[in-house]
């Protein structure tokens, strides 16, 4: 039983010889395409140069990992001592890291290459599209005073029409110094309010501009073609997008917001009473003293919230870095899962075969040191021991003495001896069962 699985072991192995060279060679080859592939992306120079220097890299590459794996299927099976092993296993891994150091890489930029690409420009994408966003709300964080502002500004103007027509803070009708100071403060407020309407206008029109860019940078990431292309025109639309967020941010009212809120407070110039009776300049200048302290509120209140406008974050400047698709396949490893799987499958599936051939030979040795050693032989082996037991024939020497341990003489003294180590001699029953025969003639007894 164990001589036929042994047999069919043996014939197993010879047979997929053939077949384990074929599949060596085409996985060398496959991966030689992909790294040709791969190498052309990241090359510059003529196209002629671009062509002859990756195909003599992904040849040698070819050549390379054929040779490797071949050398590992022929010697890793039989080498059977732990140390050796050992070694071996050590090669094969010292291997493994340098091939894909030299193939894998590349032949995962060929895989997922444009689409790693793709990723790039995406994400990129999304961080200009937040840029945009963020430089918006802080262009339009000003329009925010604007109710203020106004509120404000009607309040002052309708004291100084009821002051005008009522004399309701004073007592006296009449455009007096009241009234001018309060019609000033009010113009003062107006010319602020018309500053932020104007700015407001401008964001939205430098804001839908951005959006135009950023929707041809995404029509540019998930149009079909070629990427290199496309990823030129995105870099050009990349720049005119930061020309828009400069431009947001550089449009934002609230320093001017700031300046005007101290302005009022510190540019404050009351106008001397003009009453003629002296109890109403006394009245005026009691009123104007309190429009003072308005101003000075709302002066205060204004420069705060200008303030915490400017104290937001700006939006930070950002370079857009162009990638080749080996760089961008290694930047994105992680979203490529499965295609660097496949690119570093191609390289390392040689050393299954290695594996398999390496347990059936051990399963083999194991097979054969429990037969005979009749069943071990094989017939080259049988016909080596034939053509030794005829030499000794020819010289003289008696078989069957030394099989049976004892010394033999030599059949003359001036024939050479044979130098034969009975000892060493494995005893070969070759002779059939039964009585011996008797000698031919002519040969010692």
């Amino acid at each position: 039983m164990a001589l036929g699985a042994s047999h069919r072991l043996q014939d197993g192995i010879e047979a997929v010889e053939t077949m384990t060279r074929f599949a060596l060679a085409v996985l060398a080859l496959a991966s030689g395409v992909y790294t040709y592939l791969g190498v052309r992306s990241i090359l510059d120079g003529s196209a002629t140069a671009v062509f002859f220097a990756a195909l003599i890299y992904s040849s040698a590459v070819s050549v390379a990992i054929y040779a490797f794996w071949s050398y590992m299927a022929r010697f890793y099976p039989h080498v059977t001592g732990r140390a050796g092993r050992g070694a071996m296993i050590g090669v094969m891994a010292l291997g493994c890291a340098m091939i894909i150091a030299m193939s894998s890489w590349l032949n995962a930029a060929a895989l997922a290459g444009s689409a790693a690409l793709e990723q790039h420009l995406a994400e990129t994408l999304e961080d200009y599209t937040a840029d945009l966003d963020k430089a918006h709300q802080n262009a339009l964080a000003a329009q925010s005073l604007l109710p203020d502002i106004q509120r404000t500004q009607e309040r002052f103007q309708r004291l100084a029409d009821q002051e005008r027509e009522t004399g309701a803070l004073t007592g006296t009708t009449g455009a007096g110094s009241v009234v001018q100071l309060l019609s000033q403060m009010a113009a003062q407020l107006t010319e602020l309010e018309n500053g932020i309407t104007a700015s407001r206008e401008r964001v939205t029109t430098l804001f839908d501009d951005g959006r135009k860019h950023l929707e041809t940078m995404r029509t540019l990431v998930s149009a079909p073609g070629a990427i290199d292309p496309r990823a030129d025109q995105f870099s050009a639309e990349v720049v005119a997008l930061s020309g828009v967020i400069t431009s947001l941010q550089q449009t934002s009212i609230a320093p001017s917001v700031k300046r005007a809120a101290e302005d009022l407070s510190l540019g404050f110039i009351a106008p001397i009473a003009d009453g003629d009776a002296p109890d109403l300049a006394d009245r005026q200048g009691r009123v104007m003293e309190t429009i003072r302290s308005s101003v000075a509120a709302q002066s205060k209140v204004l420069s705060t919230a200008a303030d915490e406008i400017l104290a937001r974050e700006p939006v930070a400047d950002r370079r857009f870095v162009p990638l080749s698709s080996a760089e961008a396949v290694l930047r994105y490893a992680s979203d490529f899962i499965p295609s660097w799987a496949g690119a570093i499958s191609i390289d390392l599936l040689p050393a299954v075969l290695v594996f398999m051939l390496s347990i059936v030979h051990a399963a083999l040795r194991r097979q054969e040191e429990t037969m005979p050693f009749a069943q071990r032989i094989t017939a080259a082996e049988l016909l080596d021991a034939i053509e030794v037991q005829r030499a000794l024939a020819r010289s003289g020497v008696d078989i069957e003495a030394i099989v049976r341990g004892q010394s033999v003489a030599p059949p003359s003294e001036t024939s050479e001896p044979a130098s034969v180590e009975p000892t060493n001699i494995t005893s070969l029953d070759l002779a059939p069962k039964g009585p011996p025969k008797a000698p031919r003639s002519g040969a010692p007894a």
